[in-house]
């Protein structure tokens, strides 16, 4: 019931929100200054993977500002979980009135294809940002980091910390079917072959829930000894493994690198909790979904596939990489 409620409520939120001009929901581009006005019928609608995350804040905050520079309105209503029916509920309340363009971070790469085809069927055009589709005829563009790039930097980032101690490796990913927590697994384990010193303690899903992932680290912690390194793929996973190696006492004793750079991330690499942490850049993201967004509707060239920038961020890194980190709020 609590899960149903939920999900009406998201409903009716969104519905609110696309229906409702001028209204004070998060993510609706303000006017001022000499910024010019929104195109009458040039509206984007961007749709993140989930609710206030640092790292879908700052991905809106790069579209509503390159949105507001180019006179278009943008639209934000994120599900209140990284969940395929609650995103899916989102995407159906755009109704008979879709926007010009949906910028949209599909939260499973199959199961969100139908809803997005619907969007695209009323001629909205689809960019998608961070994460993307199975079937890469839906889109015009694709926006979002190297994610097996990224799993790799994160492997080379711990083999640097641990250096010639052997032992043994975690993986934390998020959900199975989310195309960038998967990339990155992949791209980590690979590139973990590759350092003979260490191996593999195996992938373990947490279903994004930080509880689960503490759970996780508990019984890695009990099973394998010889642990020297933990990878998150995201900032849940993250948190919740520096929460499961602070109740076991083993902070600084296990390696742990993360994925992103949320405040409560570069704080934990500030106080030794982290060991690295590899950061995207999601303001850039969202910048270039919109300028890709506008050169669709406009008929101009559109790259189909872009790629943002990963940086290894350490202890002895922080300062000279603070411009990646990432914001809770515009």
């Amino acid at each position: 019931m609590k899960k149903t409620l939920l999900v009406a409520g998201a409903v009716f939120s969104a519905a609110a929100l696309m229906t409702a001009c001028g209204s004070g929901t998060v993510g609706q581009s303000g006017s001022g200054g000499d910024s010019p006005k929104p195109v009458a019928g040039k509206k984007l609608a961007l749709i993140p993977g989930v609710q206030a995350e640092p790292f879908y804040i700052s991905m809106q905050c790069g579209a509503e500002a390159e949105a507001k520079k180019a006179g278009y309105e943008l639209t934000t209503q994120a599900p209140q979980k990284f969940d395929a029916a609650m995103q899916t509920q989102l995407v159906n309340a755009l109704g008979s009135n879709p926007p010009s363009a949906l910028l949209i971070a599909p939260t499973d790469a199959q199961a969100m294809l139908a809803p997005i085809q619907q969007v695209k069927s009323r001629g909205a055009k689809i960019i998608e940002v961070d994460t993307a589709l199975k079937d890469t005829t839906v889109a015009e563009s694709s926006i979002s980091s190297d994610n097996a790039e990224g799993g790799k930097l994160a492997a080379q980032t711990l083999a640097k910390l641990v250096g010639d101690k052997p032992g043994s490796v975690l993986v934390l990913d998020t959900i199975a079917g989310t195309s960038t927590t998967n990339a990155r697994a992949k791209g980590f384990t690979d590139e973990l072959a590759n350092h003979p010193n260490l191996k593999s303690a195996g992938v373990q899903f947490t279903q994004n829930e930080p509880d689960q992932a503490a759970s996780k680290v508990t019984a890695a912690l009990a099973s394998t000894p010889d642990l020297v390194g933990i990878f998150a793929t995201n900032l849940n996973t993250g948190e919740g493994a520096a929460t499961g190696l602070r109740n076991a006492g083993k902070v600084g004793a296990v390696n742990l690198i993360g994925f992103d750079a949320s405040p409560s991330e570069v704080e934990g690499l500030k106080k030794g909790e982290y060991q690295g942490l590899i950061a995207q850049d999601p303001a850039a993201i969202g910048q270039q979904g919109v300028q890709q967004a506008i050169a669709a509707l406009e008929g101009k060239p559109v790259t189909r596939t872009l790629t943002a920038q990963l940086h290894s961020i350490t202890k002895d890194t922080l300062d000279a990489n603070a411009q990646y980190f990432y914001k809770q709020k515009c």
